[in-house]
């Protein structure tokens, strides 16, 4: 029978842990490495909701995106992130968090972002933004991608394009009043890959979490700039991650978390 190790290694595979930024917390980080794993529950986050969802499925292991914590000094149920692995534990749990490892990684949130809004697809895969990093092996480590509609649209068009394939509610956006063609994406917070999208020529930058001072520079550079917001342009990689571990892990039955949305909402 599958157990938690052999999911964790399999996800290893997938997103090597040496992608991960160093400031990052990636990994097996709540659980028994030997449980029996028959139920998976993948999500974008761990919170209460999603925790009360793998515990009313009788899940054994969450695999999520964003890590459940970065650095711990004591683990209660007085507050919100010891509460959580408290939860977690008391119902036999584990919880797997592949976070900018993930991002970094081939077949990973920045390949699913690059299909969603347009730049890749199975006949072809979007470049890597940046090769500032390489691992021993000579693999590119980039946290963005960079390529090419198939048809020149405009931004107009373009926008409601991605409000579908994001499932978004609404953008913060920038018009240079250029056609969308060459598409650089950085997924989540994406403005530490700005410079390498400026660089790469880009008419248009997808990303989130973008700050004021980089749409100055985006209308002074004549650049599309396009905030997608980080639950959209990371969720992508839910429903890839799922297929994924399914594939490895016939005998477990996987299911993606139905009750996380974006969680700001446009007036």
């Amino acid at each position: 029978m599958t157990n938690v190790n052999d999911v964790y290694g399999f996800l290893k595979e997938i997103a090597p842990l040496e992608m991960a930024m160093e400031s990052d917390n990636v990994g097996f980080l709540v659980g028994t490495s030997t449980s029996d794993v028959t139920n998976i529950l993948v999500s974008l986050d761990i919170t209460d909701e999603v925790i009360t969802e793998a515990i009313d499925n009788n899940v054994e292991l969450i695999v999520a995106h964003h890590p459940m914590f970065f650095s711990l000094n004591t683990v209660t149920d007085t507050d919100l992130t010891g509460n959580k692995i408290v939860r977690l534990l008391t119902n036999g749990i584990s919880a797997i968090c592949m976070h900018t490892n993930l991002d970094a990684a081939r077949g990973g949130v920045n390949d699913a972002l690059a299909v969603a809004v347009g730049i890749a697809d199975n006949d072809r895969q979007a470049d890597p933004l940046s090769d500032a990093v390489r691992l021993d092996n000579g693999e590119i480590v980039s946290l963005g991608r960079l390529g090419y509609l198939k048809e020149v649209c405009t931004m107009d068009e373009y926008l409601a394009v991605l409000k579908r394939t994001l499932h978004a509610d609404g953008f913060k956006y920038y018009d240079a009043g250029r056609d969308v063609h060459k598409v650089a994406i950085a997924s989540g917070s994406g403005s530490s890959q700005w410079s390498n999208a400026i660089r790469s020529g880009c008419d248009t930058f997808v990303s989130a979490d973008l700050k004021y001072h980089l749409f100055l520079e985006a209308k002074e550079l004549g650049i599309n700039v396009i905030d997608g917001g980080h639950f959209s342009t990371e969720n992508v990689v839910v429903d890839v991650l799922n297929d994924k571990i399914s594939l490895a892990f016939p005998d477990v039955n996987v299911m993606t978390s139905g009750v996380l949305d974006q969680i700001f909402k446009f007036f």
